[in-house]
């Protein structure tokens, strides 16, 4: 829907005229390598795409926060006096810890009307709870004048997930929804926030994202559990070597001290965080000396990683990934996101896109009986103020 169909739907929704109304937009985004490293303080390369959640905004007299969306037809009403709580599973929750988070910075509150919609499909590994709570938090930093930078709202919106959602998610979503720019991707060190915004050259290529249809609950997933592992990682090498995080260590470190590691499944999840780490610098070099086909490489070997020694893949993802590699033209194929379903994303000449997303999507239903969504990539923007 446009702008202008939104805004019709909020007046009807809140029985309100337009005079008055605010409109925010928030992108998804793809890693394009670097899983499961953030909360690690590692290496991600993630980049913004150019849709997301566009949120229109207008003050009510009521003393509520009222929230509805075009995506469900599920909505919220909440008082404006805190303490705010989450008492269930709604996705207005998301929106609300934002505000939680504000408040506890001493921001006090009028009545507002929420309409967000989304174009990001729900559960994909797109983010779309990072864009919801980056459109939300740039949306309450306009309008009640807070005066805080983008990368402030980043820290801010990853608190709201982790203490008030309860989703210990590292800080890569909210950082590339926040910090996107058109064509390019975010080299981003986890650990400093230290960050650069590298072209995305790859002229005759494309970014192909294939969903699985396979919905994750990030929440109910084992996100949680393989950060604790890879917390018992840092407490037992911590015995030799003090370390806050696993992406201190260099690949001839783990090498040196996996010994120490007790459990081998753990031991298993340390080596990807560190071996991915290096990936992502390896990918990087390959992209700014245009050689692609390292890149793609990089990416298969990173899925491959993500598969065996992190787990977090499963039938569907793995699936569609053998499919996109039988392809020519392919130079590289990986899932993106938490994994447990999601999307993948491929690396693939321009002028095999439709073979791929023919061939893969029917050979993708015969195997799994689902049918994937594919999406041809853009590369945008991040979270910016409408109107």
């Amino acid at each position: 829907m446009n702008i202008q169909e939104l805004s019709d739907l909020f007046c009807k929704k809140f029985n309100t005229e337009k005079k008055g109304i605010s409109s925010f937009f928030s992108p998804g985004r793809v890693n394009l390598i670097g899983e499961h490293t953030d909360y690690n303080g590692g290496y991600v390369f993630p980049c913004a795409l150019n849709f997301g959640t566009t949120l229109l905004v207008k003050e009510n007299n009521k003393g509520m926060f009222r929230f509805a969306t075009t995506n469900f037809e599920k909505t919220g009403e909440v008082s404006i006096k805190p303490p705010f709580e989450k008492t269930g599973s709604d996705w207005y929750y998301y929106p609300l810890g934002v505000i939680d988070q504000f408040s506890k910075l001493g921001v006090s509150f009028t009545g507002l009307d929420f309409l967000f919609s989304g174009d990001i499909p729900n559960g994909a590994g797109l983010s779309s709870s990072a864009s919801i709570e980056m459109v939300t938090a740039a949306c309450i930093n306009e309008l009640f004048s807070v005066g805080i930078n983008m990368v402030s709202l980043v820290k801010l919106s990853q608190k709201a997930e982790n203490q008030f959602i309860g989703v210990n998610c590292g800080i890569m979503d909210q950082f590339a929804v926040g910090m996107g720019a058109k064509n390019k991707a975010i080299f981003l060190n986890c650990d400093t926030l230290d960050y650069e915004l590298v072209p995305l050259e790859i002229s005759g290529y494309k970014l192909v994202i294939s969903n699985t249809n396979k919905r994750r609950g990030l929440a109910d997933s084992k996100y949680n559990e393989r950060r604790a592992e890879c917390d018992t990682a840092v407490e037992n090498l911590s015995q030799v070597r003090k370390i806050r995080n696993l992406s201190e260590l260099s690949y001839s470190d783990f090498l040196a001290l996996q010994d120490k590691i007790s459990n081998p499944v753990v031991r298993q999840r340390t080596k990807h965080v560190i071996s991915e780490n290096q990936r992502v610098l390896e990918a990087i070099e390959a992209l700014k000396s245009s050689d692609l086909i390292r890149f793609g490489k990089l990416m298969n070997e990173s899925h491959d990683s993500l598969r065996y020694d992190y787990e977090v893949t499963g039938i569907e993802l793995d699936t569609l990934v053998e499919l996109a590699r039988k392809v020519p033209g392919v130079l590289g194929s990986r899932m993106t996101g938490a994994g447990f379903g999601g999307c993948t994303v491929s690396l693939v000449k321009e002028s095999s896109v439709d073979d791929f997303i023919k061939n893969v999507g029917k050979a993708y239903q015969e195997k799994t009986g689902l049918q994937a969504d594919f999406y041809v990539a853009e590369v945008g923007n991040g979270t910016i103020k409408l109107s």
